[in-house]
């Protein structure tokens, strides 16, 4: 494999408040430090699978303003092919107001801007470098239409599609069919298949909802708990590493972002879901969607001090 990763999604200006506690409805709470920073799911997720090793194209739609040409720079800067990320005359950049507690928890309202213009129109402009893909990354932070089209190109051209489906949304076979490996967190599974999450048993039924729509791998994603890996011939729950967390946004983007990066270069999602849980946990020992996302090398030697074993898988 090429470890070539196409990332289809959003690009939002992260505007971020540190603070002691999340505020109930009608409370105000003086907070600590602000940060501004880039984020959007999938620009999150690029960025974490360009760290991760992967050669990433991500593929947008940002405002023509200030926000959308910063964006713009900083993926640049973590050599990802923007090419593909279009400027939108009309509507403004994404933006995303977050407040994260003393104790890593957040809260998340995003004004989707550009993000909602990306169309399939952008997509078949960009069919020649999915072409040549290893893997399509795509959330549902872009229109539906737009993730069904892209999704069915990919597999008309047998390029491997992870699906991570956040924010939740009823999905029919037009995309689920055309998936091959899925990331929902637990809110996402349940709201999905209408099975409630309570325990192993419950995700080995999830996994099997999705395995008959023909997706072929279910990784279900717990936060500090871990994740729970359902394959058609196995399934397991991981448990995750024990972390000091400062703040937990973009912790599932990071997984997924990783996930893409080592199916790409030729591991086993299985092999390849164990090294991104353990990306992902970096990544809550820091603040900030995109900064968090560890590298490769970073990765690797959290596992080798823990495993010398398990780290020869990534290194």
């Amino acid at each position: 494999m090429n470890n070539r990763v196409i990332v289809i999604g959003s690009y939002n200006t992260d505007l971020t408040i540190k603070t002691r506690k999340l505020p109930a409805p009608g409370e105000t709470i003086i907070g600590g430090v602000f940060s501004e920073g880039g984020g959007g799911k999938g620009a999150n997720q690029a960025v974490a699978a360009a760290r991760a090793g992967a050669d990433v194209t991500f593929v947008a739609r940002v405002g023509d303003d200030a926000l959308g040409k910063e964006g713009v720079r900083r993926m640049s800067e973590e050599n990802i092919n923007t090419k593909f990320i279009f400027h939108d005359k009309d509507t403004p950049t994404g933006v995303a107001f977050i407040t994260v507690d003393e104790a890593g928890e957040n809260s998340i309202v995003v004004a989707s801007g550009a993000n909602s213009r990306l169309s399939p129109e952008d997509i078949r402009i960009v069919e020649g470098e999915l072409a040549k893909a290893d893997v399509l990354l795509v959330q549902l932070e872009s229109p539906l239409e737009t993730v069904k089209f892209a999704v069915k190109r990919a597999r008309e051209l047998g390029v491997k599609v992870i699906l991570n489906p956040a924010p939740a949304a009823a999905l029919g076979g037009d995309i689920l069919g055309n998936v091959d490996v899925i990331t929902p967190n637990a809110v996402e599974a349940e709201m999905m298949t209408g099975i409630k999450i309570t325990g192993i048993e419950s995700m080995k039924l999830t996994a099997m909802k999705y395995f008959s729509f023909g997706i072929e791998s279910v990784i279900i994603t717990l936060g500090s708990k871990g994740i729970f890996i359902g394959l058609q011939n196995h399934m397991e729950f991981v448990p995750a590493y024990k972390m000091e967390a400062i703040d937990s946004t973009g912790a599932g983007d990071v997984f997924s972002g990783a996930l893409a990066a080592y199916v790409a270069c030729g591991m086993s999602v299985e092999s390849a879901a164990r090294v991104a849980c353990a990306a992902a946990s970096i990544s809550v020992t820091k603040m900030g969607a995109q900064r968090s996302a560890p590298t490769k090398k970073e990765t690797g030697d959290f596992i080798a001090a823990l495993s010398p074993v398990e780290s020869e898988i990534i290194n």
